[in-house]
C-alpha cells in the first residue's frame, strides 16, 4: 500500500495538487495550512553559497592506512590497518553556484576522516600553495576575482591589479595559469593540505607535516579550446564525470602521503615552512607514504550530504594539530564562523557533520536548530559536583593538544624571511624546471590571453614586470605578443 504524503508534523494530506479555494475559481484561503507550509519551505531550499568554494561536488569513500607513520603520530586515523570513512567535496574557488566547471582556477579539494577520535578534516586544493601568506590580505583577493560592483561582472584589471601589486601571489598564480588550472576532470587531479600541520606521536614528539592526495588514476589536464566548449556544453562537467565513474562502479582513488620536518629543523629550514605560498623540496624532505583512500559511494541526498557539509582546518584530533602558518590560524576561525553563518549554530549536528565514529560529549547546548540534547541527569555546566552522571571531564592525556613556543611583541608585520625565502624564486623554478617544453608554450598562450584584457597600461607594465620576476625570457616573450595600446584613461592611471 502506498503511503500518504504528510505535512512536516507528519499529519496525512489530501491533495498534493490543488489548494484550498471558494468553489472550483474562487480565491485560495490563507488557512490552507499545506500549502502555506509547502510554499515557505520553497522559499527557504536554499542556503548562502559558499562565498569561495560555491561550486563543487563530491562523495564519500574509505581510508586504508598500509604503511606504519606511528613514530610521527599517535593519531588513531593514523595507525597501521585502520580504515576509515571519509567524505570529499570538490570545487572551484571564483565561480558561483551556477558557474561553468571549466573556468581555469584552482580546485578545492576537502577532505574529511569520520575517526574514532572525532572528525578531521585536511582543507586544501589541487595546488601545494596558496595566493597569500596573511588572511588580511584574505577577502581582498577573494573581492578581486569576482565581480565589479557596477557592472556585476569579473574583471581581468581588477585581478590582475590585485596579482601585481602582490607578489607573493607568483608561485600559485604560476600553477593557475599552467594545467592545473585546467583539469581533465576531478578525478585526474592530485590534492594537498597545502597548509604545515603538525604530528604529535605518543612520546609527545612534534613534527610539521604537509599532506600530499596523489591520484592513482593520474594526472591529466584539458586543452583550454576544449574547456571553452564544455562551458558551454556541459558546465556541470566535473559533478557528472564524478557521479557516473562512481554509479558505473569505477571508483577513483588517491594515495596519501605526507612530507615530514623534525619540529627543531622548522626553526632553520632554508624557506619559512609555514609560508603558503611555499613548497618544500621533496629532496629535503621525500614523500612518505601513509596509506590509500578510495571514494565509492555517491551522495544519496546531494543537498544535505555535499551543500550542507561543513568543513573546517580547525577539525584537528588528538595527534594531529596546525602550525604557525598565518594563513591556517586565520582559517581555523573563519571556516566554522562561515558555516554558523550559512548554515547555522548547531550546524556540527547535521548528520553529514556529526562525527561518525565517535561520541560528543560536552557543555554546549540550545542555539538555533538544535535537536540532540543530552540526558536530564547531565548538567549544563562544568565543575559540577554530580559525578560520572553529571558529565563529562576534560582529559589532558587523551585531548595531547599539539603545540609550539613563541614569545614576542605584538606586531604586525611579514614573517621573517629565510635564506632562500622571495616571491618570485619558486614560481620560476616551476616554470623553467617543472614545466616541460609543451606546458611552457600552453603557459604563454595563457598568459598572453590574459595580457590581452588588461585595458590599463599602468596594470599590463606591472603584468609584464610580475612575469620577467618569474623569469626574465618569459616576461620579454610576453611583451612581443601582448599587444599595448594606450587611452586616455591609461594616461590618466599612468601613475598608479
Amino acid at each position: 500500500m502506498t503511503k500518504p504524503t504528510t505535512t512536516q508534523t507528519g499529519t496525512p494530506v489530501a491533495s498534493d495538487a490543488h489548494s484550498l479555494t471558494v468553489g472550483a475559481d474562487g480565491p485560495t484561503v490563507l488557512h490552507d495550512r499545506y500549502l502555506v507550509e509547502k510554499l515557505a519551505s520553497f522559499n527557504r531550499e536554499r542556503v548562502p553559497e559558499r562565498n569561495p568554494h560555491a561550486k563543487g561536488g563530491g562523495a564519500f569513500g574509505t581510508f586504508e592506512v598500509t604503511e606504519d607513520v606511528s613514530a610521527y603520530t599517535r593519531a588513531a586515523v593514523f595507525q597501521p590497518g585502520t580504515v576509515s570513512e571519509t567524505l570529499l567535496r570538490f570545487s572551484s574557488v571564483a565561480g558561483e553556484q551556477g558557474s561553468p566547471d571549466t573556468w581555469r582556477d584552482v580546485r578545492g579539494f576537502a577532505l574529511r576522516f569520520y575517526t574514532t577520535e572525532g572528525n578531521l578534516d585536511i582543507v586544501g586544493n589541487n595546488t601545494p600553495t596558496f595566493f597569500l601568506r596573511d588572511a588580511m590580505k584574505f577577502p581582498d583577493f577573494i573581492h578581486s576575482q569576482k565581480r565589479l560592483g557596477d557592472s556585476g561582472l569579473r574583471d581581468a584589471d581588477m585581478q590582475w591589479d590585485f596579482w601585481t601589486l602582490s607578489p607573493e601571489t607568483a608561485h600559485q598564480v604560476t600553477y593557475l595559469m599552467g594545467d592545473r588550472g585546467l583539469p581533465r576532470s576531478w578525478r585526474h587531479m592530485n590534492g594537498y593540505g597545502s597548509h604545515t600541520y603538525q604530528w604529535v606521536n605518543a612520546e609527545g614528539e612534534r613534527f610539521w607535516v604537509q599532506y600530499h592526495f596523489l591520484s592513482k588514476q593520474g594526472v591529466e589536464a584539458m586543452s583550454a579550446e576544449e574547456a571553452e566548449k564544455l562551458a558551454g556544453s556541459d558546465a556541470d562537467y566535473y559533478r557528472r564525470d564524478l557521479f557516473d565513474a562512481i554509479q558505473r562502479g569505477e571508483h577513483p582513488s588517491w594515495d596519501v602521503y605526507v612530507q615530514v620536518m623534525p619540529y627543531e629543523q622548522g626553526k632553520t629550514y632554508r624557506f619559512n615552512p609555514f609560508d603558503l605560498t611555499k613548497t618544500w623540496s621533496k629532496k629535503d624532505y621525500p614523500r612518505i607514504k601513509v596509506g590509500t583512500f578510495t571514494l565509492n559511494r555517491n551522495p544519496q541526498n546531494f543537498f544535505a550530504e555535499i551543500e550542507q557539509a561543513a568543513f573546517s582546518p580547525g577539525n584537528q584530533v588528538p595527534g594531529t594539530g596546525i602550525s604557525p602558518d598565518k594563513m591556517l590560524m586565520a582559517r581555523v576561525f573563519a571556516y566554522s564562523d562561515a558555516q554558523r553563518y550559512r548554515i547555522g549554530a548547531n550546524y556540527n549536528q547535521l548528520p553529514v557533520n556529526q562525527p561518525h565514529a565517535a561520541e560528543v560529549r560536552n557543555y554546549m547546548h540550545e542555539g538555533q536548530m538544535q535537536y540532540k540534547f543530552n540526558d536530564a541527569a547531565h548538567r549544563v555546566y562544568t565543575p559540577n559536583s554530580f559525578g560520572p552522571a553529571g558529565g563529562p571531564v576534560a582529559d589532558a592525556a587523551a585531548g595531547a593538544e599539539a603545540s609550539w613556543e613563541s614569545d614576542g611583541e605584538l606586531i604586525r608585520s611579514a614573517a621573517t624571511l629565510r635564506a632562500d625565502d622571495d616571491d618570485f624564486g619558486q614560481a620560476g623554478t616551476l616554470y623553467r624546471e617543472v614545466f616541460d617544453d609543451a606546458q611552457r608554450a600552453r603557459f604563454l598562450e595563457t598568459l598572453t590571453g590574459q595580457g590581452r584584457g588588461i585595458t590599463i597600461d599602468a596594470i599590463r607594465e606591472r603584468f609584464f614586470q610580475y612575469w620577467t620576476n618569474v623569469d626574465a625570457g618569459l616576461g620579454e616573450a610576453l611583451r612581443q605578443t601582448v599587444p599595448v595600446a594606450e587611452d586616455d584613461l591609461d594616461k590618466e592611471l599612468a601613475s598608479l
